[in-house]
């Protein structure tokens, strides 16, 4: 069973915060922190719903990419994970090169992008295949890294222009082929949500794959918000030995307001930003960061045994 580690931040920028997720931590080392704190880690920032096209004037509610991305070098990451929706409206190559490039692109050595809808504005997505032409293996999307003894799966959520029932498939023997203590999956569109959009019923059976598996972390975007959710089942149950969802699609484009809470939501906040994930071969720890440096949530935890 997972659990949680409350107060324990890996490797952290000294900033002010909101604290531990755990609300009973008394201040003394469990020996799981100890585990932890003792690992090698690697972090990761994670963010998507980005780049507004480059005529569109920033503002305190819209086009926030550059202070976003500041915050992302700021956190000096060893990988990004782009949650799609990198750049408004259309994808079009030209704009990635003319907004996403000149805040974000600056770290484009080192991300992991998935596509999100907005990228299939333009036919096949053809300028987010081209953008990041080197930093994926191209359509249909879906691939597999390795970081730190994680096994990380990053997957087209856009159902209606790729064939999802092969994805699925390579999901299920990918994750055979490849066990690991601890992995994630990142999307676009999220299997929960308590933002604008919702969650993506549709996602249900990629989960269901992934909890198979005992994959650890959900990463996606879509909703433009930062959201934390409870370890979940495929059937939208809170489940002590299910996957954690994190949406964290506060990077730049505008936000959204909260609709109804969705089971199993543990934090929701309406503010730009990025998620940060310390990965150790055992667990991980994570906090939101907003473009002043103030971590909004954070927190750790041993992944699934």
């Amino acid at each position: 069973m997972r659990r949680l580690l409350g107060g324990l931040v890996i490797g952290a920028l000294v900033v002010t915060g909101c604290g531990s997720s755990d609300p009973s931590t008394t201040g003394s080392t469990s020996p799981e922190q100890a585990q932890l704190a003792a690992a090698t880690s690697v972090r990761v920032v994670a963010a998507g719903d980005i780049a507004c096209p480059a005529s569109w004037p920033t503002t305190r509610k819209q086009c926030r990419q550059a202070a976003t991305a500041r915050v992302a070098r700021a956190l000096n990451p060893a990988q990004v994970i782009a949650l799609g929706d990198l750049q408004y409206q259309k994808g079009r190559y030209r704009a990635f090169k003319r907004s996403y490039h000149k805040s974000w692109g600056k770290l484009r050595s080192i991300t992991w992008p998935v596509p999100g809808n907005h990228e299939y504005e333009t036919t096949g997505a053809r300028g987010y295949f081209r953008y990041f032409q080197y930093r994926q293996p191209g359509p249909p999307g879906w691939y597999r890294r390795s970081l730190n003894g994680w096994e990380l799966y990053f997957l087209n959520s856009n159902c209606n222009k790729v064939d999802c029932a092969s994805q699925r498939a390579w999901l299920d023997s990918e994750m055979a082929s490849h066990p690991s203590t601890c992995s994630l999956v990142a999307f676009h569109h999220p299997r929960y949500s308590s933002g604008e959009h919702g969650g993506k019923r549709g996602m249900r059976r990629f989960w269901a794959i992934a909890d198979k598996y005992g994959a650890d972390l959900a990463l996606s975007g879509h909703d433009h918000d930062y959201e934390r959710f409870a370890p979940m089942d495929a059937l939208g149950q809170a489940d002590p030995n299910g996957i954690r969802q994190f949406v964290s699609g506060g990077g730049g484009k505008n936000l959204y307001p909260k609709a109804t809470s969705a089971p199993g939501s543990e934090v929701f906040r309406k503010r730009f930003g990025v998620l940060e994930l310390n990965l150790t071969p055992t667990g991980y720890s994570w906090r939101f960061v907003s473009p002043n440096l103030r971590v909004r949530d954070s927190g750790s935890a041993l992944c699934r045994t």
